[in-house]
């Protein structure tokens, strides 16, 4: 398997949030265009969720575990570490 955008074994799932239509989230939305069916190829048993809502500022969490997450403003920083 490809190292791009392969998660951390402990990654149990991954949701962004982000607004359909706002410019805030054009760089989420594009991202996402780019690189999801790269991540879900690469982690096929991993849930990847896309929230879109009407002004929605653009998140990223990830759940490890039962009580274990992390979240971030931006989704690029949260892949481009692992």
């Amino acid at each position: 398997m490809s190292g791009r955008y392969a998660f951390a074994k402990g990654l149990k799932e991954l949701r962004f949030l982000f607004c359909q239509t706002g410019e805030h989230s054009s760089a989420t939305r594009s991202f996402l265009t780019r690189a999801y069916p790269i991540m879900k190829k690469n982690n096929p048993t991993i849930p990847i969720m896309l929230r879109e809502a009407q002004g929605t500022l653009p998140r990223v969490y990830a759940r490890y575990g039962p009580s274990t997450s992390c979240f971030r403003d931006e989704p690029w920083d949260l892949l481009a570490n692992n």
